[in-house]
């Protein structure tokens, strides 16, 4: 039987990161590679109704094994995300003892506690890391290798009983449109989860209310020997845009239910130049406030410096699913017994940041989020600790036992 340490190696060096400027679905071809992948392993695996369709949704049927059980689906999502710009994965599993790390060392970059306090706890531990380059992947390759090792232990052992328990693996979560096309009518599940968090004694049921925001600044040209009275600096009036958001409301000075202004992008020159956020909130009404600054602060540039010269486009992402999963109680209670049963103490805690299973519940399907293992997503310092990969395992056989 193959470990999910190894699934996971195999699966993070392929290159999935998804792409927001593409426009299709998949956003890029290297999620087609993995999904392929997992399609041709599901149908060795012996799992029925095994499909890859034409948007890159990969499903498979693990049939039961006991009668009147509910059918279960869980979730894990193919793409990685955009963040840092290595495409050449490559990650090994090191030893942690307390000193640090070298990830990398002619970059000079190392993991340490001096940085990352909550590696303490790791100590005597293998982890898998990065070589500094890339992310590692573990969001969400580490669910995935997680479901697939869940998928050939029921496939092998007759005696977990379960009822239908679906796999299904979804493409471009990173960009909030992996559950776009999932299609509901083919699993017919009762409720799901997916396998895409943090901490494993963790489940999370409330995620942000998000919204994004492009802001457009027109500026002036002129040679800056003549400029004065003429220059509209488009960069510089953006600065200035910035700078009417509250200060303190921002991801590296929040928490917990403290929503944020992200600055995720800046672009431009004197001419033009623009301005990427995204919004986030778990109190919907506090989500639509901050839509309302940045209306507001484009009425302020416009007012300083001409109408035109902000204009602010927004978009709703996907809304808190603690809305729907609050009607569920039976679907959090599951999970709690499960991760009890393995000798954790279950938590739950809201998701700063969202899920597919977000869009999911509020298309009909309750899906709270469970966590990998994996620990500083989305940056070339993520690592995944190995106990952790293939405890998780036996927290959805348990969630799965009838």
């Amino acid at each position: 039987m193959e470990t999910a340490l190894d699934r996971f190696l195999r699966y993070a060096r392929l290159d999935t990161t998804s792409d927001e400027t593409t426009g299709t679905t998949p956003s890029s071809q290297g999620q087609w590679a993995l999904a392929r992948l997992l399609r041709d392993e599901m149908a060795a695996l012996g799992l029925q109704k095994v499909l890859l369709d034409e948007h890159c949704y990969a499903y498979g049927l693990i049939p039961a094994s006991a009668d009147h059980q509910p059918t279960i689906a869980l979730i894990a999502h193919l793409d990685t995300v955009a963040a840092v710009p290595g495409r050449a994965f490559n990650p090994s599993v090191k030893r942690y003892t307390g000193d640090p790390l070298v990830l990398n060392e002619a970059l000079g970059l190392t993991l340490s506690e001096a940085d990352f306090p909550a590696l303490a706890k790791f100590r005597g531990q293998d982890l898998v890391v990065t070589d500094g380059t890339t992310v590692l992947g573990a969001d969400d390759k580490a669910g995935i290798a997680q479901i697939m090792t869940l998928a050939e232990r029921l496939m092998e052992d007759a005696t977990i009983p379960h009822g239908d328990i679906w796999l299904v693996f979804t493409p471009d979560e990173e960009i909030g449109s992996g559950a776009d096309l999932l299609d509901l009518d083919r699993i017919s599940a009762d409720f799901a989860y997916t396998v895409d968090g943090g901490a494993l004694q963790i489940i999370s049921y409330e995620t942000f209310n998000a919204a994004s925001a492009t802001v457009r600044i027109k500026g002036r040209n002129i040679h800056p020997g003549s400029a004065k009275g003429k220059m509209k600096n488009a960069v510089t009036i953006a600065m200035r845009f910035h700078s009417l958001l509250p200060e303190r409301e921002v991801p590296e000075q929040t928490e917990g239910y403290e929503g944020f202004y992200h600055l995720s992008k800046i672009a431009g020159e004197e001419e033009e130049a623009s301005l990427s956020y995204i919004l986030r909130d778990h109190d919907a009404d506090k989500l639509e406030e901050k839509k309302q600054r940045m209306l507001q602060a484009a009425e302020e540039i416009n007012r300083q410096h001409g109408a035109g010269t902000a204009l602010v486009s927004l978009r709703d992402s996907y809304r808190n699913m603690g809305e729907i999963i609050t009607r569920y109680p039976q679907v959090m209670d599951r999970a709690k017994r499960a991760i009890a049963s393995c000798g954790m103490t279950p938590e739950t805690v809201p998701i700063r940041g969202g899920t597919d299973g977000a869009r999911l519940s509020f298309r009909g399907l309750p899906c709270p989020n469970l966590g990998t293992g994996g620990e500083n997503a989305h940056g070339i310092y993520e690592f995944l600790p190995v106990q952790a990969l293939q405890k998780m395992v036996e927290v959805l056989i348990e969630i799965v036992r009838a």
